[in-house]
Parts: structure tokens; sequence; C-alpha cells
């Protein structure tokens, strides 16, 4: 179960990115609440996810799962660059993520 929410909490820390970039400077008020919604979710996943999985671990992969996609979203919604470093670079970091969790033994 704590993959599961360590999962959620990845996911949420996208969607808590996506509204901070629509809450402009938290001057609107829908995604300014967004974002801290969807920040609090990853907060609450995370540490559910932490009462069984070992810290260093689980903190990398959710801010692999955070970070790979919000660029991922940055560049399928926001026309961000597409550029072939970039998305080697990306390639990198998932093969990191998935190195710590196979090397982690959990």
């Amino acid at each position: 179960m704590s993959w599961f929410f360590l999962l959620i909490a990845g996911f949420a820390e996208i969607g808590s990115v996506i509204s901070l970039k629509y809450a402009n400077g938290f001057k609107k008020l829908k995604p300014s609440i967004a974002c801290l919604l969807f920040g609090s979710f990853s907060f609450y996943f995370l540490s559910l996810s932490i009462n069984v999985l070992p810290i260093g671990p689980a903190y990398a992969i959710w801010t692999g799962i955070g970070s790979v996609g919000s660029v991922l979203v940055g560049m399928i919604f926001f026309n961000e660059s597409k550029d072939t470093k970039r998305i080697f670079l990306i390639i990198c970091i998932l093969i990191g993520t998935v190195g710590i969790k196979v090397t982690s033994g959990l």
C-alpha cells in the first residue's frame, strides 16, 4: 500500500505544480486553492508512504515522479521545449528513479 501512496503523492505533486502555473503568483483564487490542496495531498500521501518505506528512496522517487511529470505536462500542454537534450535528461531522471527503487531492495 505504501507504494500506492507514494504514486498518489507523486501525481498530486504534478497537480500542485500545474495549479501553481495557473495561479499566476497566487493572484487567481481557484488555481491557488487547487495548488494548496494538491500540495497538501502530496505531502500527506508522502508521509503515509514513509511510515513503511525508507525516506531516501521514497523522497527520490516522489521527486522523480513530480519532476518528470511536470516537465512532460509542460511539453504537452504548455508548448515547452521538446528538444533532444531535454528528452534525454528526462530519460536519465527516469533511469535514476527506477535505479533507486531497484537498488533499495524494496
